[in-house]
């Protein structure tokens, strides 16, 4: 009797490969967007920006010296924070060059720092007014805290704390990317209901009503789902009182002496 060959099954994409090509798009995307938009506001002034209705320069053109003062910090700040983030999460790096690890880590925690107290400032001008004040203020009281929560984790030698808590940070940080594509997104979706002469202002201004919550919403709750995926100590609503903590599940033990 003469054997049939089964075909070999379709070999899946392994998790490190998916893994990897992930890791590169979120650099790839940082990269160009924290380029973009600090790049945009170093072709001139707010003024002259504003004139040619670039960015948010029309928003904070005509507010007081300490306001685009902040502005302007929060672009640098905010950019930098983008741009070094994703190199944190890079094994490599960590395993083969623990010093470079740390010192873009300090960057980092800096730029973040500053970043969040500007655009918590920023915020109080929001062209969307309560929204803008709310969403916006509330991604940098988030931001500034999932931060601070790493630094104290890695101050403790808590590695697995410390990890969890700076996935959650650089989502709140990647907001800068998926505020832009979301807006792309709900600009495209309105164009085939557009009608009158001049729809284009309409467009823009519902587009971005609803971006200082929705740029990074999503965000934290996929960090939450990486972080639960990959065992690390997760945040719950409620704790029992028998139960151990989820963040000290995972912290190494101090020296002693």
């Amino acid at each position: 009797m003469t054997s049939i060959a089964r075909p070999a099954p379709a070999k899946r994409p392994s998790r490190r490969g998916r893994s990897q090509w992930s890791w590169a798009w979120v650099v790839l995307s940082s990269l160009v967007i924290a380029g973009y938009f600090v790049g945009q506001y170093a072709q001139g002034t707010l003024d002259a920006l504003a004139h040619e209705h670039v960015g948010l320069a029309d928003d904070y053109a005509s507010r007081a010296l300490p306001i685009r003062v902040a502005f302007y910090i929060h672009i640098v700040s905010a950019g930098l924070a983008l741009a070094l983030g994703p190199w944190q999460f890079s094994q490599r790096l960590r395993s083969r060059r623990l010093r470079l690890h740390r010192g873009i880590g300090r960057t980092y925690m800096v730029s973040v720092a500053i970043g969040a107290v500007s655009a918590l400032v920023m915020s109080m001008f929001s062209s969307v007014g309560l929204l803008g004040f709310f969403g916006f203020g509330s991604l940098a009281v988030l931001w500034g805290w999932t931060a601070w929560r790493g630094y104290r984790a890695i101050r403790e030698r808590d590695i697995r704390s410390h990890q969890a808590w700076m996935i959650r940070n650089f989502a709140l940080t990647y907001a800068a990317v998926t505020l832009r594509l979301w807006f792309g997104v709900l600009i495209l979706v309105q164009v085939p209901f557009a009608h009158g002469a001049d729809p284009f202002d309409a467009i823009l201004t519902q587009a971005y009503a609803p971006l200082p919550f929705l740029c990074w919403l999503p965000n934290i709750v996929i960090a939450e789902f990486m972080i639960r995926r990959r065992g690390l100590p997760a945040l719950h609503l409620a704790t029992s009182p028998g139960t151990r903590h989820p963040e000290t599940s995972g912290r190494a033990a101090a020296p002693s002496g």
